[in-house]
């Protein structure tokens, strides 16, 4: 190549980096988006959480007998738990609804959200028991019912199946823990190469497109859902935690764990769903002696944003 097209072809790549080099984005920009009050964010042990906790004092009434001197503190406890990748605004509506009658918490799981990696950087799912246990402790919670998305559906079942004591029911929405894509039990996942490349190289369409698979219906992944999804991945820190956490998730045969769940269990699933099939459901539904199932056609993987008043309105019955 003669020396002015060298020149060119070096100029054109360079410009073709800059346009795909993704930096972090500051924390402070982002809680200044995406925290609701400083005290959201939460100190519990070793790790710093984003946490939501709502609900209203007229929800203690509706669930209690005792009056109206019942506090939000009195109303039973719901936590939600995040799939991967998410943040807890996936349950905004969900956590609208149910604070209704229930305290609801909210947390983004380490290194995802506004909270921070873990500062061992281990996402193992012990490590994560051993954070939910200390955030029930830390709010005083002996016993409250779980729910979880995905990967947070695995973390809720596997609670629940090691500490029934302190489960009172439980929502799995397409949960994770059957081997599937690439994960074979007892091994960890071999994390291609290329994918290292998202601490650097992250432009919002590219992410657009792999978000696209969660949905059945392109018109529910919205330009405000595409935006906050990439703010948060491009928090300090959370690129890598995701890359950390996909590297140390090894898949156990779940049913021996699935059959020492005591607490009655509803399954959610999108009948649309991509990510992880329908046809999972059964053996869940087999495994876990009280179980149930509801489901909706052309809903992808997030019944909890594509389906949101039809799955809001059996999860807050099956709570009651």
């Amino acid at each position: 190549m003669k020396r002015p097209g060298l020149v060119l072809a070096l100029a054109a790549l360079t410009l073709v980096s800059l346009w795909l080099w993704t930096p972090d984005v500051p924390r402070a920009s982002l809680e200044a988006r995406y925290l609701a009050a400083p005290t959201d964010l939460r100190q519990v042990g070793p790790w710093q959480l984003h946490v939501r906790d709502s609900g209203t004092p007229r929800a203690a009434t509706a669930a209690r007998s005792d009056g109206p001197s019942a506090s939000k503190t009195d109303a039973p406890a719901v936590v939600l738990l995040h799939g991967f990748g998410a943040s807890l605004q996936t349950w905004d509506a969900w956590a609208e609804g149910l604070a209704a009658t229930h305290r609801v918490i909210r947390i983004d799981l380490p290194g995802s959200g506004l909270s921070p990696p873990d500062p061992a950087h281990n996402y193992r799912d012990t490590r994560s028991l051993q954070l939910l246990m200390a955030l029930l402790d830390d709010l005083g919670l002996k016993r409250v019912s779980l729910v979880g998305h995905s990967m947070g559906g695995r973390i809720a079942w596997t609670l629940a199946a090691q500490f029934p004591e302190r489960v009172d029911k439980l929502v799995l929405v397409a949960p994770d823990g059957y081997a599937t894509f690439g994960f074979e039990y007892g091994k960890a996942m071999d994390v291609p190469a290329s994918l290292s490349l998202m601490r650097h190289v992250l432009p919002k369409p590219l992410l657009r497109m792999n978000l696209q698979a969660a949905y059945a219906r392109p018109e529910s992944l919205t330009d405000a859902v595409t935006t906050r999804y990439h703010d948060l991945i491009l928090a300090p820190g959370a690129r890598q935690a995701m890359l950390d956490r996909l590297a140390q998730t090894v898949l156990q045969e779940p049913e021996p764990l699935l059959r020492q769940i005591k607490a009655p269990t509803l399954l959610v699933w999108g009948e649309a769903d991509a990510m992880i099939p329908i046809s999972n459901a059964r053996d869940y539904l087999r495994a876990i002696p009280s179980s149930r199932l509801v489901s909706w056609p052309q809903v992808g993987h997030l019944p909890q944003e594509e389906a949101a008043e039809p799955s809001l309105k059996a999860v807050a019955e099956f709570l009651r």
